[in-house]
């Protein structure tokens, strides 16, 4: 049977899917100007062969990326959607006595998950949990923010948050809340072990249900004349932190 497939737009999103042997691309959409550089740069790679390859005008390609206003630099592709693993065929098969996750409760911007998304394939994290409810797989902006993250890390999309964690403390994870309530300075932890590293909406924050599944909550320390910091930075300063501190 014939999987849905949807477009992804820009530059680093669509080279990124051409090069990820697991992510089946149908089609590509690109100026001759984007094929000339898409060549130039990558010429250890023929990115384009078995591909189906339409050449349009930059005005084209605005059309197909819709109302978005996303700058879509010469290169859009229709995909089919990555088959990650489940939490328990993950950690099957991985056997690392260092393992970070980041959990999403109520992070639904596109923009926001994009770079979160971005953030943790730069420091290293093995994956990233969120509600498959709620969360915009097939969302243009949230690729393009990725800058072609999506292709370098396992998102896990589980039905209920809080079950996940439930499965994971039975597998020796622990789990830390970031929350701007919170008393104690998250540099002051030991990162080692199995982490997970629970963030909430910006408006909302961490329902209380969550936090009571939490072993710890955590602040980030920033200037008292900002109340906090949006919720894709507070995501890189953690996980900037945690990946010098387990390197050390």
């Amino acid at each position: 049977m014939k999987k849905t497939t949807f477009l992804i737009v820009g530059k680093h999103a669509v080279i990124a899917a051409l090069k990820n042997p697991d992510r089946k691309v149908e089609r590509i959409f690109l100026t001759e100007e984007a094929k000339k550089n898409l060549n130039r740069e990558n010429q250890s790679f023929n990115l384009l062969k078995n591909i189906n390859v339409l050449y349009k005008s930059r005005k084209e390609l605005d059309n197909l990326c819709g109302k978005n206003e996303i700058t879509h630099q010469g290169l859009i592709a229709e995909v089919e959607q990555l088959e990650n693993p489940t939490l328990k065929e993950f950690l099957l098969s991985n056997k690392k006595k260092n393992i970070n996750f980041i959990a999403l409760q109520e992070v639904t911007d596109p923009r926001n998950i994009g770079s979160i998304i971005r953030t943790a394939v730069s420091f290293n994290i093995d994956g990233i949990i969120v509600k498959e409810r709620s969360f915009p797989l097939k969302s243009k902006l949230l690729y393009k923010s990725a800058s072609g993250g999506v292709e370098n890390i396992n998102i896990f999309k589980v039905s209920n948050i809080n079950m996940a964690l439930k499965f994971l403390k039975t597998r020796n994870f622990w789990i830390s809340a970031f929350d701007v309530t919170a008393n104690k300075d998250f540099t002051s932890h030991d990162w080692n072990g199995k982490n997970v590293l629970l963030f909430g909406s910006e408006g909302f924050g961490l329902r209380k249900k969550t936090l009571s599944n939490a072993d710890f909550s955590f602040r980030i320390n920033i200037n008292k004349s900002i109340e906090s910091l949006n919720i894709s930075n507070s995501v890189s300063v953690v996980c900037h932190y945690i990946n010098n501190f387990i390197k050390k």
